[in-house]
């Protein structure tokens, strides 16, 4: 009897699996893949190229010149949005003059992302050489125009129907 409980825990070391003693290398290669796949798309949406800064710029733009017509409507005076290749701000008309919001939070004076930017507008509003000026009248009918934003190659559209949508294109 003394020979089977000897021989017993042998018998069971053998059929114990034995413990994982670590990751093989092929694993290892696997979760860095991953891990360098994961890092990539991060640091590819953390810092987004011309298109996608012109694109988040005229979205801000759109909802800025959206908000500047209602405010036309509202106070009953012309706002204007006033724009150049480095910066843009909304003037109120006050007394026969231009004066800047300044004390609005949300219609203040900024400067683009990404400066220069190209602007253009069809139809011209304006005559003169001076910065690019669009006027929101105290009507809810405006004009349509089409006001461009472009840097290099790339190029985003703003459209306004006249009756208050604006549409980045």
């Amino acid at each position: 009897m003394g020979s089977l409980i000897h021989s017993s825990p042998t018998l069971i070391q053998r059929v114990r699996p034995t413990a994982a003693r670590g990751f093989t290398l092929l694993e290892l290669l696997v979760v860095l893949v991953i891990a360098a796949l994961l890092m990539g798309v991060v640091a590819f949406n953390a810092m987004p190229g011309e298109r996608q800064a012109l694109q988040n710029e005229a979205q801000r733009i759109a909802l800025l010149l959206q908000l500047a017509r209602d405010e036309a409507i509202v106070r009953n005076r012309p706002i204007a949005f006033e724009a150049d290749n480095t910066r843009y701000r909304f003037l109120i008309r006050e007394e026969n003059q231009w004066q800047p919001l300044g004390q609005d939070d949300l219609l203040r004076e900024r400067e683009y992302s990404r400066a220069p930017i190209g602007l253009s507008i069809v139809p011209q509003l304006s005559a003169d050489n001076g910065p690019l000026r669009i006027v929101f009248g105290r009507e809810p009918v405006d004009k349509p125009f089409l006001l461009t934003l472009a840097i290099g190659e790339s190029s985003v559209a703003i459209r306004a129907d006249g009756v208050g949508h604006f549409t980045v294109e």
